[in-house]
């Protein structure tokens, strides 16, 4: 799990979780493979749910035993997720890191873009966007008000997701099945300044609180200074795709109410315009 070394702005995404490029020339034998894997990952586009690995081998005819190997390759790449309680595959956030990396102001940014100035805006604080990825955020556009703040919400910053807001906006919205297969691999939760869950029964009961208030607040659990408080944004089939966070200074502000219903606006604002047929119902 990568982490900030200083609170220094990251002006791209962190594309390290990719490893070295690979090189472009390959033998004929391998071009079948590549083209089956990406079969695989549209196959998984087109199901909302998570599908086994013998239903993808059935409908796309790759022999069972490539489709497994494929799987794990992918699995470790990012691009899908095994979901074990389903016992079936899920497209991963490597996805949503691979399209994002395509286009540096992508469509979630630019429609985010107002929603998220208008947010700093009423609030006077630094808003922010970020989606998940596996047992990360990853921060995708941030504006600044007027008089900024030092913060390493930053785009293409990777945090922990138990230990923040908008990870656990996301997360609260989620299956619990999903919710586990994000931290299947993740070993024991990692703690900064002693706070934050370290089990995930401890993240689950914080889940269960964000899902219910409607919004969720991470103080001192990255910066001992800072608050911030996330929404999750909904997509057309009302599963959270993102998040909408204002971070703070914790001793400036106490009026979170108000800062979490401007918040909850903008991301019910945010969902709207990608369709969600419930957006703004918290």
């Amino acid at each position: 799990m990568s982490l900030p070394s200083a609170v220094e702005p990251v002006e791209s995404a962190d594309l390290g979780a990719f490893g070295p490029r690979h090189e472009t020339r390959q033998s004929g034998a391998r071009v079948p493979a590549v083209r089956n894997a990406v079969a695989l990952l549209r196959e998984l586009a087109r199901n909302v749910q998570p599908v086994s690995a013998g239903a993808l081998a059935r409908s796309l005819h790759i022999p069972r035993s490539s489709t497994y190997q494929l799987l794990q390759t992918l699995v470790e790449e990012g691009l899908v997720v095994h979901v074990p309680d389903a016992h079936g595959y899920a497209l991963g956030g490597g996805v949503a890191e691979l399209g994002s990396a395509y286009s540096q102001r992508s469509s979630l940014e630019n429609l985010a873009r107002p929603h998220l100035t208008r947010l700093a805006r009423t609030i006077q604080e630094s808003a922010a966007l970020s989606i998940l990825q596996g047992d990360e955020v990853l921060y995708l556009s941030k504006v600044q008000p007027a008089r900024p703040i030092a913060l390493v919400t930053d785009k293409g910053v990777r945090l922990p997701a138990h230990l923040t807001a908008s990870g656990r906006a996301i997360l609260a919205r989620l299956p619990r099945r999903e919710v586990l297969a994000h931290f299947a691999d993740a070993g024991p939760l990692v703690r900064l300044n002693g706070q934050g869950p370290s089990t995930l029964r401890e993240l689950r009961d914080l889940l269960t609180e964000d899902l219910r208030r409607g919004w969720s607040i991470e103080k001192g659990c990255v910066s001992r200074t800072v608050t911030c408080i996330s929404a999750a944004v909904t997509d057309r089939t009302d599963r959270p795709t993102a998040a909408v966070t204002v971070s703070f200074l914790s001793h400036k502000r106490q009026d979170h109410l108000e800062i979490a219903d401007a918040v909850c606006r903008a991301a019910a604002d945010l969902s709207r315009a990608l369709g969600s047929p419930c957006a703004g119902e918290r």
